[in-house]
C-alpha cells in the first residue's frame, strides 16, 4: 500500500520549485520541500524567488550528460545501455551516421554495436586497475557523429565488488612497548590494504582474546582505517617478556573477506623520549626524468634519549604499495630514492608518511609531500575516429577523416598544433575540443592526381618540441566525366576488291582518360546516312579492340568507295560516346577480260563485213568496239591480229581497233578473207578477249553475191540464246530487201529515162542498211562514230555505188546534199 501525499493549491508553485532544485542539486524532493517551507515563512522577496528559477532553468537547458554504470569484473561484450534509444536516434541512424564510442583513458573499453545501437563492453573491466583506490570509479568517454558532426559526453561508474581480501604488508608485527608503559596507552599499527573501496573495503580490526589488549579501528588524514592497540593492563617484564597476538582485518563485504598478522609484543625496559623529525613537514620537487637511485632528500630525526635507546632507524609509515614500490628510505641515514622512473602524467606528487624509531621501541612521525615535475617527454598523440580512403573526384567539401589529438604532459608541455602541407587540396577544420576534420578544398580530379599521402604533423609547445607524424594516404576515385577520343578524326582503309570474306581491313582506336568501366571502351557501327547502303552486310567492327572486317568479299565494279561512321562508348553510368569517320577505299584487280562490243559474237557464224575490190590502202574496213569493266591500267585495251587469210593484207590499230586494208586488192586475192583479233588489256594477270570476222571482196552492190553464205549449224551451239538466231535472221532479211529495193530503184531510173531527158537523181532506198554496217558509239576504248553515204549517179549509163566512204561523225541519220549526188542518206 502506497502512501499519497497531498499538497495545497497554494503550496503548488512552491512544489514545483523544490522538484526543480531535486532536479537540479540532486538533494530529495523531502529536504527541498524544507527549504521551500523555510522560504515561504520567511517570505521571500521576488527578487530572490527570481534568482532561483534562473539557477533551476540554467541547470535544465544545459545538455546533460549520459550516465551508466556496471559492476566491476563484468564479461566482455555484455550490455552497458541502448545508446541509440537514449540519444533518441534510431540504430540505422546512428550507423548511418558512422557513430563512434572513444574512452578519455586512450584505451577502447566501450564497444558500439552499428546494427542495434547498443552499448557493449569490449573488455573485462577491473575497477581496482582503472582507478585504483578512486572512489567513484568513473570512465569518461565521447560519443561522436557524422553529417552532421555531434559530440556527446558520457559517463560510466564502474561499480566495486568484494572480489579482495583485506592483506598486511607484513605477515608479522613486531613491537616494543616499555614496561613503565601505562594502562590505556594506544600503540598505532600498520594498516592492512584493500583494493576494494566503499562497503567492500576495510571495515574493521580484531585481535585475539589475551588480558592485556585490546583494538581499536581509526581513521588516518586520508580516511583509511588503521589498528591501534591499546593497553589494557599494567605489564611486567618480568613476568612476561613478550607477547603474540593474531590481528585480524574484516571488511564489509557479504560475506566478509579477512585478513591476519602475527603481532609480536616485546617488552622492554624504560625509554622516556620518543625521536623528533627536525624539518616535517618536508616538501620537494622531483623531475619526472629522474632516473632510478636518484637521491629525493635526506630526513632527520633527534632522541634526546642516550644510547640504544637514542640510536634512530627511519622507515615508512603506513605506506600504500604504490609508495614503496616508487621510494626507498635507508633505515640508517634517512636518505630517500627513487626506486623506478616517475610520471607525471599518473601521479602528480606523493605524501608520504615516515616514521623515526628509537632503540626503546618510542616512534616519531612526519610526512613528506614531494611534487613532480613535469618534463616534456611525451609526444603528442593522434586518434583516428572516422577515415575515408577513397573520394570521389569532383566532390568538394568531402569528409576524409575524423581524429583527436591530445598530449599527456601539461602546461605548456600539453598544448599542440595541427598542420598539414599547404600544396594539398584539404584543409584542417576544429570542430570539437582536441577533434579536428580533414576536409577537401576544392574538387579533386582523378585524371590530373589519383592519389594523395596527406602527412598530418602534430607538435607541443615544450621544449624541446616534440611532433608526431601521421600519413593518410587518399586514392581518388573515378567518376565518368571523359568521353572516348579517337586517335584520329577519320580513317582511310584500303581493300582489293575479291577479297576473302572476314577479311580484317583495319584496326580504329579510342582511348579514355577514366579508369576502370569508366575507361572500358565498346566499339560499334553506327547507321549510314545512305539508306541504300547495306553496311551490316559489309563490315564487321569487333566490339572490344576495334577491329574492323570485310564480311563478303567486295567488288570494285560494284561498289568503289564506301564511307560510315563508328562509335566508341564507355562503360561508365551515363555511359559517353564518340564518334570518327571511316572511309573505305575499294582497289581493283584485274578480275574482267575485255568485252567486245561490236562486232557482236553471239552468233554461230562469224561477222561479215562486205569490202570493194577498189578500196584504196587504209581503207575502213570495220572498227571493232571493246570495254574492260576494271579500271586503271587494267582497262588499258590493246588490239592485235591474231591471223588473217591473207596476212600481209590487213592491219589493225593497236589503239583503236580499226582495221584497214594495207595495199590493193588485186584479182589474185580470194573473195573471202577471215580475220582473228586479239583484245588485250593492261592488268596482271593479263586478259583478253577474241573476235573473228569474215571479209567478203565485192565489185559492187551490184554483184549478186550479196548472200551470206550458209553455214550449217554446230551442234555445240543449238542451245545458244534465241534472241542470237533472231537478230541474224532480222539481218539478213534486212540486207536482202536493201538489195532488192536498189535493184527496183535501178530499173525505175532506166525505165523513166526515156521519157525524162534532162532529168537525173537518186532514189531514196526504202530501208536502212544491216545493223553490221552501223558503228556502235559505246563506253569502250575507242567511242568514234563513222559515216557511210550511199549516191547513184544520175548521169552514168550504168549505176555506181560509192561505197563506205567515211564522213564526219554523227550520230543518226542525216541528209546531206553532195555536188556528185543530188539525194544523200547518211547513215551512222
Amino acid at each position: 500500500m502506497s502512501n499519497t501525499v497531498k499538497i495545497p493549491p497554494k503550496r503548488e508553485s512552491e512544489f514545483s520549485v523544490s522538484k526543480h532544485l531535486e532536479t537540479a542539486t540532486g538533494l530529495d524532493a523531502s529536504m527541498h520541500f524544507l527549504i521551500m517551507e523555510k522560504l515561504g515563512r520567511i517570505h521571500l522577496n521576488r527578487q530572490v524567488m527570481a534568482f532561483i528559477f534562473m539557477m533551476v532553468l540554467v541547470q535544465v537547458c544545459s545538455e546533460p550528460t549520459i550516465r551508466y554504470s556496471i559492476l566491476e569484473e563484468t564479461e566482455s561484450g555484455s550490455f552497458v545501455a541502448h545508446l541509440a534509444k537514449d540519444l533518441g536516434l534510431g540504430a540505422r541512424e546512428l550507423a548511418a551516421r558512422s557513430a563512434r564510442v572513444l574512452s578519455d583513458d586512450y584505451k577502447q573499453r566501450l564497444l558500439l554495436d552499428p546494427e542495434t545501437g547498443d552499448l557493449l563492453l569490449r573488455e573485462k573491466v577491473d575497477r581496482e586497475e582503472v582507478c585504483s583506490t578512486v572512489d567513484p570509479c568513473v570512465l569518461h568517454f565521447q560519443v561522436t557523429l557524422e553529417k552532421p558532426v555531434q559530440y556527446f559526453q558520457g559517463e560510466l561508474l564502474i561499480q566495486d565488488i568484494n572480489d579482495h581480501a583485506p592483506e598486511f604488508p607484513d605477515r608479522e608485527l613486531l613491537l616494543r612497548i616499555p614496561e613503565n608503559s601505562h594502562p590505556g596507552t594506544q600503540f598505532s599499527l600498520n594498516l592492512a590494504q584493500d583494493l576494494d573501496v566503499g562497503s567492500n573495503g576495510l571495515q574493521q580490526y580484531t585481535v585475539s582474546p589475551n588480558p592485556y589488549f585490546h583494538v581499536l579501528t581509526r581513521n588516518n588524514s586520508k580516511g583509511k582505517k588503521y589498528p591501534e592497540l591499546v593497553q589494557d593492563r599494567s605489564l611486567d617484564r618480568e613476568e612476561q617478556a613478550e607477547l603474540s597476538l593474531t590481528l585480524t582485518a574484516l571488511d564489509g563485504g557479504s560475506p566478509p573477506r579477512s585478513g591476519t598478522a602475527l603481532v609480536r609484543i616485546l617488552i622492554m625496559d624504560i625509554n622516556d623520549n620518543a625521536p623528533e623529525f627536525v624539518n616535517s613537514p618536508y616538501e620537494v620537487q622531483v623531475l619526472e626524468s629522474s632516473p632510478p637511485d636518484s637521491p629525493v632528500l635526506t630526513v632527520l630525526a633527534r632522541d634526546a634519549d642516550a644510547g640504544n635507546f637514542g640510536r634512530v632507524s627511519y622507515g615508512f609509515f603506513q605506506a600504500s604499495d604504490e609508495i614503496q614500490q616508487t621510494f626507498s628510505i635507508n633505515a640508517t641515514t634517512g636518505d630517500m630514492r627513487l626506486k623506478k622512473k616517475l610520471d607525471f602524467e599518473k601521479i602528480k606528487s606523493y605524501h608520504v608518511e615516515i616514521e623515526a624509531i628509537d632503540g626503546g621501541g618510542l616512534s616519531g612521525k612526519g610526512s613528506v609531500t614531494i611534487e613532480v615535475v613535469d618534463m616534456n617527454d611525451n609526444a603528442p598523440e593522434l586518434t583516428i575516429s572516422s577515415l575515408t580512403s577513397s573520394v570521389p573526384e569532383n566532390a568538394p567539401e568531402t569528409i576524409i577523416s575524423i581524429f583527436r589529438v591530445g598530449d599527456r604532459d601539461s602546461g605548456e608541455n600539453g598544448k599542440v598544433v595541427c598542420s598539414i602541407p599547404e600544396n594539398l587540396p584539404f584543409i584542417l577544420k576544429s570542430t570539437f575540443k582536441n577533434f579536428y576534420t580533414l576536409v577537401t578544398e576544392s574538387p579533386l580530379d582523378r585524371e590530373s592526381r589519383a592519389e594523395y599521402n596527406i602527412t598530418i604533423m602534430v607538435s607541443d609547445m615544450g621544449t624541446p618540441r616534440l611532433t608526431t607524424w601521421h600519413t593518410i594516404k587518399v586514392q581518388v576515385s573515378d567518376i565518368n566525366d571523359n568521353t572516348p577520343a579517337f586517335t584520329q578524326t577519320s580513317y582511310t582503309m584500303f581493300v582489293r576488291e575479291n577479297n576473302s570474306p572476314a577479311l580484317h581491313i583495319g584496326t580504329i582506336s579510342a582511348t579514355d582518360s577514366d579508369s576502370g568501366s569508366n575507361a572500358h571502351i565498346t566499339y560499334s557501327l553506327l547507321p549510314p546516312h545512305d539508306p541504300e547502303l547495306a553496311l551490316s552486310s559489309l563490315i564487321s567492327i569487333n566490339a572490344d579492340n576495334g577491329q574492323l572486317f570485310a564480311l563478303r568479299a567486295l567488288d570494285y565494279e560494284a561498289l568503289q568507295v564506301f564511307e560510315f561512321h563508328v562509335g566508341a562508348t564507355d562503360g561508365g553510368s551515363p555511359p559517353l560516346s564518340s564518334q570518327a569517320l571511316v572511309r573505305v577505299v575499294v582497289l581493283d584487280d584485274n578480275d574482267n577480260a575485255p568485252f567486245v562490243l561490236y562486232p557482236m559474237q553471239n552468233a554461230s557464224a562469224p561477222f561479215t563485213e562486205l569490202l570493194p575490190r577498189a578500196a584504196e590502202p587504209g581503207y575502213l574496213v570495220t572498227k571493232v568496239v571493246a570495254v574492260d569493266r576494271d579500271s586503271g591500267q587494267n582497262a588499258w585495251l590493246s588490239f592485235q591480229l591474231h591471223k588473217a587469210t591473207e596476212p600481209g593484207l590487213f592491219s589493225v590499230w593497236a589503239h583503236n581497233g580499226e582495221v584497214r586494208t594495207t595495199r590493193l586488192l588485186s584479182e589474185r586475192d580470194v573473195p573471202k578473207h577471215r580475220l582473228l583479233l586479239v583484245v588485250k588489256d593492261n592488268g596482271e594477270p593479263q586478259r583478253s578477249a577474241s573476235v573473228t570476222l569474215q571479209v567478203l571482196l565485192v565489185d559492187g552492190f551490184s554483184q549478186s553475191y550479196l548472200p551470206l553464205p550458209e553455214v550449217a549449224r554446230d551442234p555445240a551451239h543449238e542451245d545458244e540464246d534465241v534472241l542470237t538466231l533472231y537478230l541474224v535472221i532480222a539481218l539478213a532479211s534486212v540486207s536482202s530487201l536493201f538489195l532488192l529495193s536498189v535493184l527496183l530503184f535501178v530499173g525505175v531510173r532506166l525505165c523513166r529515162r526515156a521519157r525524162e531527158v534532162s532529168l537525173g537523181g537518186c532514189s531514196m532506198p526504202g530501208e536502212h542498211f544491216p545493223g553490221h554496217l552501223v558503228d556502235v558509239s559505246g563506253a569502250g576504248t575507242l567511242s568514234q562514230s563513222y559515216q557511210y553515204e550511199v549516191c547513184l549517179r544520175g548521169d552514168s549509163g550504168t549505176g555506181e555505188f560509192k561505197f563506205l566512204k567515211p564522213m564526219i561523225p554523227n550520230a543518226g541519220i542525216e541528209i546531206m546534199e553532195s555536188p556528185h549526188c543530188r539525194d544523200s542518206f547518211v547513215f551512222n
